[in-house]
């Protein structure tokens, strides 16, 4: 429970009486268990005196006992939680204290919540739990360099296996088979082709590959809970000199912006280093997101590379950096790699991507 004593010392300095966690990540992170409790109401507490307590529905209690937690206060669907609730409120005294909660805490369970302690003021929780959660150590950082490699593996043999006829759903299946054959789990996966990569979130589907078209691959798999997130963009068979050159000057701000990366920076100036490349370019209007995100036990959390954010980044923090062009209606490009931040710089858990558009033979 080193991680939860940590977080108990944070709580006591930002005057915060005791702190809820209801979403997996952040309990997996602070006591080892890793439950979602869905429509019911499942939540590991932490008082800022060091106090755990698991309140959660009695089909979760023999894993919470595995995960080491001592004080469980298991519950039954006919009474339900709110006598355990009201014991926890007077055994910690949160009346006319602040309790801080998962900013992914349901709405129902929150108001629920609100209406049982009247008394007790409601915040946040975010900015506590990435103080603790930005910085990796080594046993993080390793998962998290086995999941990139695991998508950088998977890469190679489904590029050798595209072939015309096949749809994005086809190309999504392979990148998932290669990462579960080398020990990862398959997480995400987001294949577009041709126009369709113009929609950064573009659902993947029955569209069939083209020659000429390019091929954007977005994916990853977890290795012990942490993420990879990967993307590769290459060419079916030829492309066109705007394909090529929108690629080179994404490929030119990648690498601008993984320049920009130190402790002390800020993330609005490492999303700026990609920004003005593409900009330059004339190509400024496509870029339509934030350079990249913090990845970890959560596919999306602190740091945000963001323009305009005065965030300093810290050793050992992992991000995406993920400068993308979007042409409406005729294509995309987007290269995305993890780094970790070092003393001196960063370091790349992704193989380096090409700085030309890499063309696979296509019919």
């Amino acid at each position: 429970m080193r991680r939860a004593n940590r977080l108990a010392d944070t709580l006591a300095e930002s005057g915060v009486t005791a702190f809820l966690a209801t979403a997996a990540p952040t309990m997996r992170y602070l006591t080892g268990l890793a439950e979602e409790g869905g429509m019911r109401l499942l939540a590991c507490a932490f008082s800022s005196q060091g106090d755990v307590r698991f309140i959660g529905p009695s089909l979760s209690a023999n894993q919470a006992r595995r995960a080491g937690i001592r004080d469980v206060r298991p519950w039954d669907d006919g009474p339900g939680p709110d006598g355990l609730l009201r014991e926890l409120a007077a055994d910690w005294g949160l009346a006319g204290h602040t309790v801080a909660v998962d900013n992914e805490t349901r709405a129902d369970h929150l108001l629920h919540l609100q209406g049982l302690m009247a008394d007790t003021k409601f915040v946040p929780g975010r900015d506590l739990i990435s103080r603790l959660v930005r910085q990796k150590d080594d046993t993080e950082l390793d998962a998290l360099r086995r999941a990139a490699k695991i998508a950088d593996e998977a890469m190679e043999p489904v590029l050798a296996s595209i072939r015309p006829g096949m749809t994005e759903a086809d190309v999504a299946h392979m990148l998932s088979d290669e990462m579960r054959k080398r020990g990862g789990h398959p997480h995400f996966g987001i294949v577009a082709t041709g126009p369709h990569g113009a929609e950064p979130h573009h659902e993947t589907g029955a569209s069939k590959l083209e020659r000429g078209h390019l091929l954007i691959m977005d994916y990853g798999c977890t290795v012990d809970g942490y993420l990879s997130d990967t993307t590769r963009t290459v060419g079916l068979g030829t492309a066109s000199d705007a394909q090529r050159e929108a690629y080179a000057t994404v490929a030119k701000a990648h690498y601008a912006a993984r320049s920009a990366i130190r402790p002390g920076a800020t993330c609005g100036s490492v999303d700026h280093a990609a920004r003005e490349v593409i900009a330059q370019a004339g190509l400024g209007q496509y870029f339509v997101h934030r350079t990249g995100h913090g990845i970890g036990l959560r596919i999306h959390e602190e740091p945000f590379i963001v323009g305009g954010s005065d965030v300093a980044l810290l050793e050992h923090d992992c991000f995406s950096i993920e400068p993308g062009v979007y042409v409406p209606g005729e294509f995309g490009v987007r290269i995305e790699n993890i780094v970790t931040v070092t003393q001196d710089g960063h370091e790349s858990l992704n193989s380096d991507p090409a700085s030309e558009l890499r063309l696979i033979p296509f019919g």
